[in-house]
């Protein structure tokens, strides 16, 4: 009797939990489905970068929508995004070597795990900003995309104010960079201001007065290339005490950077920050990566005739400027390169208007240089003799820009005994780099940089 009994509930026993089994699969199957961690992950396909006169842009490419939460953390201060079931791959892995060390918003860019299923973006910044993101859905050659745009605090308003859609559309612009900058170019260029006659009774209220007298503030960031030269197997000229060129070159612009960086609205970058070899050639190039404003090369004289001294500054010639614009013209039809000159694609026009554009801005490049050349003179003249009292010109290849105004500044000469020693002082070598700045600073007080990446573009 006890067993039956016993066989008898062991058997009700089975049955209830094969029933309650039967019951918790359903919902054990729809957890396994909805489960971050055993979901299909999304998988990042490009990561992009660009810089525009309000705000930095970061767009993440990728096969399917992306699932994200977007925050703020301060001291210091981040930008934080949290990308849900996102593989971790190479893509995401070079998105800090898309960071320009220019940028004058974002200091740097790291990633990592947060969670299992949960892949965290920190963006350190080097100032207050105001983030905003959206997505994208595919279109054309593009998949789906998340949009990052790092704000200057006082443009996010402006962004505010637009509808979705308008807002929507400017991404589509950004993303597929149909808009064509010709028109934008040519109106950049620097324009004569009328002539008014001497007779000219014509009555201006009180304010166009004032307004002639009132500096423009720079609309954005401005960036300085400066150029130490020489470098690694090239010492440049020597002193008569061994002191060589490339030393004090790369001791002045070091100083003139930390000086333009202390300035709100101006960054610096420099071609070299050690003692390296760098091509000509490398140097332009490198400003140009960094859509720099005005390109800056540091120099110490030398002559076979000790008592040779002062200061001097030069800028493109003529002949160079020629040179220059015929060996773009040839390169262009060569190339199938892509470089935008005053953010303008050459590759898709006309010869005669490539040769055209470059033209204008050749002319437009080298007035700029002798502007910024005249001023950075002025200065130099206020703590050393100058070798000469005018700008001076000559074919110097690194000076050799369409569209980036460039000088180059010759300190002192090394090989003058006296003036070595002085290059070779540290107090010195600061005088020069602000009386360098002093000038560029006049310039850009008075002369606003010219727009060289208006457009931050994410293709």
């Amino acid at each position: 009797m006890t067993l039956k009994r016993f066989a008898f509930y062991r058997a009700l026993n089975t049955t209830v939990l094969y029933r309650a089994f039967l019951l918790a699969l359903p919902i054990l199957f729809c957890y396994l489905l909805t489960s971050p961690a055993l979901a299909s992950e999304t998988h990042i396909t490009a990561v992009r970068m660009g810089l525009a006169e309000s705000y930095t842009r970061v767009t993440l490419e990728s096969d399917r929508p992306i699932h994200y939460e977007l925050s703020m953390l301060d001291n210091p201060g981040r930008v934080v995004v949290d990308l849900e079931n996102v593989t971790m791959n190479h893509v995401i892995k070079g998105l800090p070597n898309k960071l320009d060390p220019a940028n004058p918003l974002i200091e740097h860019i790291r990633f990592g795990r947060f969670k299992p299923h949960i892949i965290r973006l920190v963006f350190d910044l080097k100032m207050h900003v105001v983030p905003r993101a959206f997505v994208l859905e595919p279109i054309e050659q593009y998949g789906h995309r998340l949009v990052l745009d790092i704000y200057y605090p006082d443009k996010a308003a402006i962004s505010e104010n637009k509808s979705n859609a308008q807002k929507y559309a400017t991404g589509m612009i950004m993303e597929s960079g149909e808009a064509d900058r010709l028109e934008e170019f040519v109106a950049s260029l620097p324009k004569r201001k009328p002539v008014h006659s001497e007779h000219d009774n014509t009555s201006l209220p009180k304010s166009y007065y004032a307004a002639q007298h009132r500096k423009p503030m720079p609309s954005r960031i401005i960036v300085v290339a400066i150029d130490p030269g020489h470098g690694g197997k090239d010492p440049g000229a020597l002193g008569k005490h061994g002191t060589r060129e490339k030393d004090v070159t790369l001791a002045i612009s070091r100083k003139l950077k930390q000086i333009i960086d202390r300035q709100t609205y101006m960054r610096a970058i420099l071609t070299r920050d050690a003692d390296y070899d760098l091509h000509l050639k490398q140097r332009q190039a490198i400003a140009r990566k960094h859509n720099a404003d005005l390109f800056v090369s540091i120099h110490a004289d030398g002559s076979p005739r000790r008592h040779a001294h002062g200061s001097s500054v030069y800028t493109l010639s003529e002949n160079g400027a020629t040179s220059t614009t015929a060996s773009w013209l040839a390169r262009k039809e060569n190339s199938v390169d892509h470089d935008l000159v005053g953010g303008v694609d050459i590759t898709e026009k006309t010869s005669d208007m490539r040769e055209i554009i470059l033209d204008l801005s050749m002319n437009a490049t080298i007035n700029d240089s002798v502007k910024v050349a005249e001023l950075v003179l002025s200065s130099l003249g206020q703590i050393n003799q100058l070798h000469k009292k005018s700008v001076e010109q000559a074919g110097f290849v690194v000076l050799k820009s369409p569209d980036i105004p460039s000088i180059l500044v010759e300190t002192a000469f090394i090989t003058n005994p006296g003036e070595e020693k002085k290059l070779k002082n540290n107090t010195y070598q600061k005088e020069v780099a602000h009386a360098i700045f002093s000038g560029i600073k006049k310039y850009f007080d008075t002369n606003p940089a010219l727009a060289r990446a208006n457009v931050a573009q994410a293709r």
